[in-house]
C-alpha cells in the first residue's frame, strides 16, 4: 500500500514537472520578427496580417510558410502593389529564430478616378448630396482598401438610416492597372423606394394615450429617418417616466411601404430617494464647520395623467428648508408644464455685530434671520429653438428682524423668465456648453404687496475645453431691485442680494457679503448689520486641468459683491481645488482665499465641498 502511494506521488511530481516545462517553453518566444523599410502605420498593418507569434514548432513552420503572402496582402491593402521584399530566417539551436523582413515599398498605387453613382429615390434626398460633398477621397490619393470599405459602409448605413431598406450596390469594385500603377473605384448604388413611418405603438406604460403620443416627434406616413427615432428616444428619456426604452422598427411587418414602430417601455420605480451633502469650513465671519444635507423624494408618475412631484428637504445649522413641486403636463408633457410650488424656508444672511468700546472693535453676535412661506404657480413652455419661457405668480410671507424691528411683509410677485442651455454632450461633466437665464418679477401694493418692487436678474455660464485636457469655466451673475428708498427695509431678505459661497465668491461664507448699516440697538449701544443690497455683480473665471479622465485640478478667481448705489465694496478671492468626476457627477473640493478685509469680514479662507453638474 505504501509502495502504491509512493508511485502515485512520484507520477504527480513528474507530471507537474513536465507541465511546468511545457508552460515555460510555450511562454518563450520561438520567433522574433524584425521589419524595416516602412513607416510605423504600414509596419503595424504588416504585423496585424502576420498574426500572433507561434507557440510551438508546428505553428512556427506554418507562420514562416505564409510570411511573404501575408506581408504582400498587408502592403496591397494600403496601396503598395509594387513593393519588393527580402525575407530571411536565421535558425538557432537555442533561443528563438530570427525573422527579418526588409521592405522596399516603392510608389503606392494612386487613384485615377472615383466614380460614385446614385440611382432611385435617393436622387431627391439632399442627405446623400451632403454626404458626397463631405467625402475626402479623391483622384490622386494613394489607394487604401480600408478607406474604400469605409466609404461603402457609410453609404449603406446612410441608406438604411434614411429608410431605403431595399438599397443595394449594383457595382462595387477596385480596378488596378499594375503597369500604370493606378486604380479606379466604381461604386454604383440603387436605393429603391424610401419607406415611411407607420403607426407607433407603446407597450409597458400606464399613461393616457394622448400623453404618450405627444412625445412622438413625427407623423405617420412621413419619410422614415433614424434621426427621428433618436429624437423619440430622447423625448422618452427627458420626460422622466421610464427607466428602460427600446424602439424597434418592425421591418418584417412593412405594409404598403410603411414601417410600424414598436416601443417597449419600463416605468421608473414609483418613488426614489436622492441624497446630497456638502460642507463649508473656514475662518470668515463665523469660524465653523457648516454641513449641508439634502434629501430629495421624487414620484415620476403620480397618476395616468402624467403628474409628478418632487419634494426636497435641506438641512444646515439653523436653516432648514422644505420645498415641494407638483408638475402637471398641459398641451405637451415635455414642452408645456404647470408647476405648483409650496415651501417653508428658513435662512440666514450677512452678519450682525455689536461695538465693544473697551476693545474699540465690532464683535460678531449673529446674523439676519428670515423665515419664509411661499406658494407659487408657474407655467413653463419650451420653444422649437430650445428656449424655456416661464410665467409665474408667487405669494410670499416672510418674517425677519432688522435694526431690532420686526417685519412681516407680504409679496405677490408676477414673473416672467427665459433660459436656454446648450450642452456639448449629455454627460454629467460636459466638455462645453453655455447657459443663459433672465428673469423679471414685479410686485405692486395695488395687488396686495407691501411695496412696489421690480426685480431683474441675469445669470450666464460658459464652459469650453481645449486640447482635451484644458477646461475653462466662466460665470457672471447680475441682479437689480428697483424700489423707493424708504421701502428698502420692507424688501424681504430672500429678495435682496448677498454674495459669498461656493456659487458666488469663494473664500467667504454663504451670503455673508453685502452692504451694511450702523444703528443704535435696544441696549443703547452701536450695532452693525449686513442687510443685503439692491444690486449684484459677481463674476468668476476658472481653469481646470484633467490629470486623468476622472480627476482634475483647478484654479480660480472670483470677484464682485452685492451693493447699494452709495456703498460698493468689491471683494476678490483666489484659490484652487481637486475634482473627482464620479459616476453621479463631479465632486469638488475647493479652497478659496479672500484677498480683502471688509468692514464686516476679515480676510478669510474657506473649504467648499460641492457635488453636481456645472450645467
Amino acid at each position: 500500500m505504501l509502495i502504491n502511494c509512493f508511485r502515485i506521488s512520484l507520477f504527480l511530481i513528474l507530471a507537474l514537472t513536465v507541465f511546468r516545462s511545457n508552460s515555460a517553453l510555450a511562454a518563450d518566444d520561438l520567433l522574433t520578427v524584425s521589419i524595416s523599410g516602412v513607416e510605423s502605420s504600414l509596419e503595424k498593418n504588416i504585423r496585424s496580417h502576420l498574426g500572433a507569434l507561434p507557440k510551438n514548432e508546428i505553428q512556427r513552420r506554418a507562420f514562416l510558410f505564409t510570411v511573404e503572402e501575408n506581408t504582400n496582402e498587408a502592403l496591397e491593402s494600403m496601396g503598395f502593389y509594387q513593393a519588393k521584399l527580402d525575407v530571411n530566417v536565421t535558425e538557432t539551436n537555442k533561443g528563438p529564430w530570427k525573422l527579418t523582413i526588409k521592405v522596399d515599398p516603392q510608389e503606392p498605387v494612386r487613384l485615377q478616378w472615383v466614380d460614385i453613382n446614385f440611382d432611385g429615390e435617393m436622387l431627391e434626398d439632399i442627405s446623400f448630396r451632403r454626404w458626397l460633398d463631405g467625402l475626402t477621397i479623391k483622384p490622386g490619393d494613394p489607394l487604401h482598401h480600408g478607406q474604400y470599405e469605409t466609404v461603402k459602409s457609410q453609404l449603406m448605413t446612410l441608406a438604411l438610416a434614411r429608410g431605403y431598406f431595399d438599397g443595394r450596390f449594383t457595382r462595387s469594385e477596385i480596378v488596378i492597372n499594375r503597369d500604370k500603377n493606378t486604380a479606379q473605384i466604381n461604386l454604383h448604388f440603387e436605393s429603391g423606394p424610401r419607406y415611411r413611418f407607420g403607426d407607433v405603438t407603446f407597450e409597458g406604460h400606464t399613461l393616457n394615450d394622448n400623453i404618450i403620443q405627444e412625445l412622438v416627434p413625427f407623423e405617420s406616413d412621413t419619410p422614415y429617418a433614424r434621426s427621428e427615432l433618436t429624437h423619440l428616444n430622447r423625448n422618452l428619456i427627458d420626460v422622466g417616466y421610464f427607466s428602460n426604452i427600446k424602439i424597434l422598427p418592425e421591418v418584417e411587418k412593412i405594409n404598403n411601404g410603411n414601417v410600424p414602430i414598436k416601443v417597449e417601455l419600463t416605468p421608473r420605480p414609483s418613488s426614489s430617494i436622492e441624497l446630497g451633502a456638502g460642507v463649508d469650513i473656514g475662518n470668515s465671519s463665523k469660524s465653523a464647520v457648516e454641513p449641508r444635507i439634502r434629501v430629495t423624494w421624487r414620484t415620476p408618475q403620480v397618476n395616468r395623467y402624467g403628474h409628478s412631484q418632487e419634494t426636497t428637504a435641506e438641512w444646515s445649522p439653523n436653516t432648514p428648508r422644505l420645498l415641494t413641486t407638483f408638475t402637471i403636463p398641459l398641451t405637451d408633457p415635455l414642452d408645456d408644464q404647470l408647476k405648483i410650488k409650496l415651501g417653508v424656508l428658513r435662512d440666514k444672511y450677512g452678519v450682525i455685530q455689536d461695538y465693544v468700546p473697551e476693545d474699540r472693535q465690532f464683535v460678531n453676535t449673529g446674523q439676519l434671520e428670515a423665515e419664509k412661506y411661499l406658494i407659487g404657480v408657474i407655467r413653463q413652455r419650451r420653444t422649437e429653438n430650445n428656449w424655456l419661457f416661464g410665467y409665474s405668480v408667487e405669494a410670499i410671507k416672510e418674517f425677519y428682524t432688522q435694526e431690532d424691528i420686526d417685519y412681516k411683509p407680504n409679496f405677490y410677485l408676477l414673473g416672467i423668465g427665459a433660459s436656454k442651455t446648450i450642452r456639448g454632450d449629455n454627460t454629467l461633466d460636459p466638455k462645453s456648453g453655455f447657459r443663459q437665464t433672465y428673469s423679471l418679477e414685479y410686485a405692486d401694493p395695488n395687488l396686495g404687496s407691501a411695496i412696489r418692487l421690480a426685480r431683474l436678474q441675469a445669470k450666464l455660464k460658459w464652459i469650453d475645453t481645449f486640447f482635451d485636457k484644458h477646461r475653462f469655466v466662466a460665470r457672471l451673475d447680475l441682479g437689480a431691485n428697483l424700489a423707493n428708498e424708504e421701502d428698502l427695509p420692507f424688501i424681504a431678505p430672500s429678495l435682496r442680494y448677498f454674495a459669498g459661497g461656493d456659487q458666488s465668491v469663494r473664500g467667504y461664507r454663504y451670503q455673508e457679503l453685502g452692504p451694511y448699516i450702523d444703528y443704535e440697538n435696544a441696549q443703547g449701544g452701536l450695532s452693525r448689520q449686513v442687510i443685503g443690497g439692491r444690486y449684484l455683480i459677481v463674476g468668476s473665471l476658472e481653469y481646470q486641468y484633467y490629470l486623468t479622465p476622472t480627476w482634475r485640478v483647478a484654479t480660480f478667481v472670483d470677484a464682485g459683491n452685492a451693493f447699494d448705489t452709495d456703498q460698493f465694496e468689491s471683494v476678490m478671492s483666489v484659490g484652487g481645488g481637486v475634482h473627482w468626476i464620479s459616476p453621479i457627477g463631479p465632486i469638488k473640493l475647493d479652497l478659496g482665499f479672500g484677498l480683502k478685509e471688509t468692514e464686516t469680514v476679515e480676510r478669510s479662507f474657506r473649504f467648499h465641498l460641492t457635488m453636481g453638474s456645472e450645467l
